[in-house]
C-alpha cells in the first residue's frame, strides 16, 4: 500500500481517535493485560483532546493510506515531548511508525530542539529505539479505572539531536 506522511487535519479527529482505540485494545494485548489495556483506553474517551491540543500549538504528524485516511500518528509538543505514537491494527509492520517519527524528528531539528523525549508503551519502545532513542528509565505507576488502581508502565526514552 502507499502511505505518506502529513500534517494534521481538524477532519482527521474522529478517524484518529478511533485508530488509538483499535491500537490499544487490539496491539495492547501483546503486552498488556486485559485490565491494563481497559485502564489506558479509557484515557482516550474523544477526539476533542486532541483537537485543544492541535489547536493550543502542538503538532501532529499523520501517515495516511492511499485515500488519505489517517492510518498512524505521532503528537510533537513544543519543549520535544513526543506523544501518543499510534498505527491502526490493520497497518501494523508496514514501517508507519519509522516514518512518523523520521517527520517528527525533521520537524524538530527544524525548530532548533535539542532533544526529543517520550514515555513508550512496552509496544511503542522497540519502534523507538530503530529511530535511535534510548531508556533512560522503565515507570512503572497506576491507573485509576472502574474503582480500582491499575498497575502499568511504560519507558521513559530520549534522543538527542545534533
Amino acid at each position: 500500500m502507499n502511505y505518506r506522511v502529513r500534517e494534521y487535519a481538524d477532519s482527521d479527529a474522529e478517524t484518529i481517535h478511533d485508530l488509538t482505540l483499535a491500537a490499544i485494545r487490539t496491539v495492547g494485548l501483546a503486552g498488556y493485560s486485559q485490565a491494563q489495556v481497559d485502564a489506558w483506553a479509557a484515557r482516550h474517551s474523544s477526539a476533542d483532546r486532541l483537537r485543544e491540543r492541535v489547536h493550543s500549538g502542538h503538532i501532529v504528524f499523520v501517515t495516511v493510506d492511499a485515500d488519505d485516511k489517517a492510518v498512524a500518528y505521532s503528537l510533537l509538543e513544543p519543549d520535544g515531548h513526543l506523544d501518543m505514537l499510534y498505527c491502526h491494527p490493520d497497518h501494523t509492520r508496514q514501517g508507519l511508525a519509522d516514518k512518523v517519527l523520521a517527520r517528527a524528528e525533521y520537524h524538530a531539528r527544524g525548530l532548533g530542539l535539542a532533544k526529543l523525549y517520550t514515555e513508550a508503551s512496552e509496544l511503542a519502545r522497540p519502534a523507538f529505539e530503530r529511530a535511535g532513542y534510548v531508556v533512560t528509565e522503565r515507570r512503572d505507576f497506576t491507573i485509576d479505572h472502574d474503582g480500582q488502581s491499575v498497575p502499568i508502565h511504560n519507558f521513559a526514552m530520549e534522543k538527542t539531536l545534533s
